[in-house]
């Protein structure tokens, strides 16, 4: 499936899905957390990534995050926001500085915001228009706090957080 990146360019996607029970290809590899768990990587050149399932908290992977180039954050259903929650724990909580990837039900209104959580790029559905999704991220500018993706807009944010600590 196409990936559109941060800047909304659309890149090849080298990384492959493996199933549990299939060989490791040669090549940057998107593995269950049960296999990456029992995967030995010793002498593995090509990257290894998760497909982190929604129920999966940050916090169970940590001792992984060494091990990863990517992570691979699921929404099963547009209303699902776990992978907003995920997201912003692995860049804030655990500073995982690989790619995030958004991948399942994913509608182009949520990319921006998905962004401000530390989404790094976005698996577009099958069929998808790219040039939509480029549309949809030019309109959502506004926001209400800090994010994992740099400063607020000019004139957007309350810094509600900053003042709190203060």
């Amino acid at each position: 499936m196409p990936v559109l990146d941060a800047k909304g360019h659309l890149v090849a996607d080298a990384w492959v899905r493996v199933a549990d029970d299939a060989p490791l290809p040669d090549a940057p590899a998107l593995l269950s957390l049960a296999r990456l768990r029992a995967e030995a990587a010793a002498g593995r050149n090509a990257p290894l990534g998760l497909l982190l399932d929604p129920a999966t908290q940050p916090e169970e992977i940590a001792e992984l995050l060494p091990r990863l180039a990517l992570i691979a954050v699921l929404l099963p259903k547009s209303k699902d926001g776990r992978a907003f929650t995920q997201a912003r724990a692995l860049r804030e909580h655990f500073g995982f500085a690989g790619e995030i990837r958004a991948t399942g039900h994913v509608l182009p209104d949520q990319w921006r915001m998905l962004q401000r959580c530390g989404v790094s790029t976005v698996e577009l559905p099958e069929g998808a228009d790219a040039a939509q999704w480029q549309r949809s991220r030019a309109v959502v500018d506004i926001a209400y706090q800090p994010a994992q993706d740099g400063p607020l807009p000019p004139g957007g944010g309350l810094g509600l957080r900053r003042r709190l600590a203060a």
